[in-house]
């Protein structure tokens, strides 16, 4: 059967990578990216030459990724800069970039591993490590859907991520793939590679008491793209969010509102902003506080002919903390833009060939400091991640001020129903390795509040308007690799590969 299939390797690789997506949510259909995974393993095995291995690798990750990124040909629908056709044409291009990354991984394991079929099996999955991992920190990174995200549905399987991160349970998922491969085609013991499947029978713990905990409003307003930055639709947008914001009771909330809620600059030193804060305001009880996404703005002195006048530089998406005297507590702003979304690189060369940003408006974002903790009174400590920041493996938490949960305000209305469950299910994954509750507020879907063992507890379906009022989720004791992050996969991967390396010197 093998012969068969490489008689037309870079076609049948294609395929396998395109039926791999699958595995991802909103299908979570993870049987066939193991199926496809060990045919790719399969192919790469027995492949003639290094060339043919690594096109091999190429043409699987670019179905891969085409499949698992078609949300984003969705985003151009959302403005007129463009075509949406344009859309597709991304979505075909940086699926051509990203199939890079599996290439290397299967160029390294025909390379080194071809002397045993256990070597093979451990050198693919460490190089796949290191391959993921620098796929998410290259030209900013890109890190979306890791492989081991399609074990998150499992039980307590992707608890292993606690230890070694997501890209460690992505090589989980390889060295499985391998155990298939293997006990299909030449060694039946190997199929007890498998046996961490056999965590996904265990169910999680059972949820912790969460009396004495802060009460929690994420707000869904079900604003669409399209409304979002129509000023026609900013009275009736304004009117969904306080709807779901509800009355004040006894209890102090904590209101999350979701990124870029607000349409007003509130923290600007300008009358317009002190009344859009004091129209907030009014939602809040005495001891309720919000935090809701803004823009804020930045400005500079630029010379006009001989006089110098100051003028609008810059912005930051924002979250800001108000409460209900209308005084701005603090503001955190997203450190990890998006590429083309939120800043346009090499402005002006691609302006002129009539590119655009997807988010409207002509200044580019500026990038924050990075994970920060706000100590907030009566709340506990917030940890902040802005939408697409969430996807960053070990990157969301300031270790040295760990908060007691991680805020996740998001603009799920780009993602459609393809992208906002793979967003839920990569911050799910977050929550494990960081030991947090994860709280996400989207104006569109998919709200959650999750809790530090990934479960999610309570959440807002795509495209509906809601609320969730609950006590937040308790912080577990950080984990091991939320004390020591990255280091733990790249270490690994290390010994996988090493492991490859004893094992083929014994068989020579």
């Amino acid at each position: 059967m093998i012969a068969r299939l490489l008689q037309w390797p870079k076609t049948i690789a294609l395929m396998l990578g395109l039926v791999s997506a699958l595995g991802f949510a909103p299908l979570s259909c993870w049987p066939l990216t193991l199926v496809t995974l060990a045919t790719l393993m399969a192919l790469v095995r027995n492949a003639p030459a290094r060339s043919a291995a690594l096109a091999t690798g190429y043409w699987f990750g670019v179905g891969h990724f085409a499949v698992g990124l078609n949300w984003i040909a969705g985003s151009f629908r959302y403005q007129d800069a463009m075509p949406v056709w344009l859309g597709w044409v991304a979505v075909s291009a940086l699926s051509l970039y990203l199939a890079v990354y599996p290439a290397m991984a299967a160029g390294l394991a025909w390379r080194y591993g071809r002397r045993s079929d256990l070597a093979f099996v451990l050198w693919f999955a460490g190089a796949w490590i290191i391959t993921e991992w620098l796929r998410a920190t290259v030209f900013t990174g890109f890190a979306w859907n890791a492989l081991g995200v399609v074990l998150v549905p499992l039980g307590s399987l992707p608890m292993a991520s606690r230890i070694v991160g997501t890209y460690g349970l992505s090589a989980l998922a390889m060295v499985m793939a391998g155990g298939l491969m293997l006990g299909l085609t030449r060694h039946r013991k190997a199929l007890l590679l498998l046996a961490p499947l056999g965590l996904a029978l265990f169910p999680l713990p059972a949820e912790r008491d969460r009396d004495g905990q802060p009460t929690l409003r994420v707000v869904q307003p079900n604003i669409g793209q399209q409304d979002k930055y129509d000023e026609t639709y900013e009275a009736v947008n304004f009117a969904r969010l306080a709807e779901q914001t509800g009355r004040p009771g006894s209890r102090p909330r904590l209101i999350l509102w979701p990124e870029a809620a607000v349409p007003d600059f509130i923290g600007e030193d300008w009358a317009v902003s002190e009344m859009a804060r004091e129209k907030l305001a009014t939602l809040l009880g005495p001891k309720d506080l919000l935090l809701t996404g803004a823009d804020k703005i930045f400005e500079g002195k630029a010379k006009k002919g001989a006089a110098t006048e100051t003028r609008w530089i810059g912005a930051a998406n924002s979250v800001f903390a108000l409460d209900a005297r209308a005084r701005i507590l603090w503001r955190y702003d997203k450190a990890h833009l998006v590429p083309y979304g939120e800043y346009l690189p090499m402005r002006p060369l691609l302006s002129a060939i009539g590119l655009s940003r997807l988010v409207p408006g002509d200044l580019d974002f500026w990038p924050g400091p990075g994970p920060r903790t706000h100590d907030v009174p009566g709340f506990g400590k917030i940890g902040l991640q802005i939408c697409y920041e969430i996807i960053f493996s070990g990157e969301v938490v300031d270790r040295a001020n760990r908060p007691d949960f991680i805020f996740n305000p998001s603009n799920d209305a780009w993602f459609g129903s393809w992208g906002s469950p793979q967003f839920v299910a990569q911050s799910r994954l977050r929550a494990i390795e960081e030991g947090l509750p994860v709280v996400r507020s989207t104006p569109t879907g998919i709200s959650a509040v999750i809790d530090a063992e990934g479960r999610v507890l309570q959440s807002l379906p795509y495209k509906k308007a809601g609320a969730i009022e609950m006590r937040l989720p308790p912080a577990r004791t950080p984990t091991l690799f939320s004390r020591v992050g990255n280091l733990l996969p790249l270490t690994l991967a290390l010994i996988l590969c090493a492991a490859g390396v004893a094992i083929s010197r014994k068989r020579v």
